[in-house]
Formats: C-alpha cells, sequence, structure tokens
C-alpha cells in the first residue's frame, strides 16, 4: 500500500509510517473529487484552475530566478517548480535542505523537499484553488528571507 516518493516525507527510523498503512494517494477516491470540481466548476471553470495554478508557478519561478542565490532547475510547464539554493562555501544539497526546513517552520507556505537529477531541490506545488498572486509574493519573500538566514 506504500507510496515512495523523492518529494514524499518519510517517517525517520522505525517509525510506523502512516503512508505505507493506508491506500496510496493514486488509489483514493480521486473520482469523487474530480467529479465535485466538475460539477460546481464545469469545464470552463476548471480549465481557468488548472491555467491560474501554471500561471502562479511561473510567477514563482520567475520572481525566485531573479534571486542571485536561488537556480531555478526546471522549465515550468505546468503547476511545478523546483529550485536549489547556492552556498557560499558550495555545499548547495546541505544548504538547499535546510532551507526547505526554514520555510517549513516558518509557517509562510510549506514546500517540500525532492531530489532531482541527483541534487537537492526544494518542491513547489501550486495546485490550491485559492492560491493568488498575493499568496506568491509573500511566499516568495519568506522563501529568500529563509535562503538568506
Amino acid at each position: 500500500m506504500g507510496a515512495h516518493a523523492g518529494y514524499l516525507m518519510r517517517s525517520v527510523a522505525d517509525e510506523r509510517d502512516a503512508l505505507d498503512y493506508n491506500p496510496e494517494h493514486s488509489r483514493r477516491a480521486r473520482g469523487f473529487a474530480v467529479y465535485a470540481a466538475l460539477r460546481a466548476l464545469g469545464r470552463q471553470g476548471v480549465t481557468e484552475l488548472v491555467e491560474r495554478c501554471c500561471a502562479l508557478a511561473r510567477r514563482f519561478a520567475d520572481q525566485l530566478s531573479a534571486v542571485d542565490c536561488v537556480e531555478v532547475l526546471n522549465e515550468v510547464v505546468l503547476n511545478q517548480v523546483l529550485v536549489s539554493f547556492r552556498a557560499s562555501d558550495g555545499a548547495d544539497d546541505a544548504h538547499t535542505r535546510q532551507v526547505i526546513e526554514r520555510v517549513q517552520r516558518d509557517g509562510t507556505c510549506w514546500m517540500s523537499g525532492t531530489t532531482w537529477q541527483g541534487r537537492a531541490a526544494m518542491r513547489i506545488s501550486v495546485s490550491n484553488w485559492s492560491t493568488d498572486e498575493d499568496d506568491v509574493d509573500k511566499s516568495v519573500a519568506a522563501i529568500v528571507r529563509c535562503a538568506r538566514e
């Protein structure tokens, strides 16, 4: 029943991990949520929601790529952005993991870590219907603040 991916936070050591004891993400009742979204928003509304989330992901990438210590690792074509953070001592992977921890503790937004092409990265996924440009701007400010601590 478990789901394993670089961006999924796992329990440490011998702790029981709930991800291994319930239906994995792809086997949950996703059909119901899709039906409800289509019923509430209609085809055009769902299209607009997806397009808006993709545009907000590009906004994340554009703003973060303008920061000297941040590198956007992927071409942003959907709602996902992968970034790493440059360290003055060259320990970019360790610094990236530290930034992710700081951002999670900060509480402005929640971003997970992952490994992409052998590098530590922050995974930004824009998928909430209520996320707007102000949320992105505040999140970018928090990420940059945490990267520069």
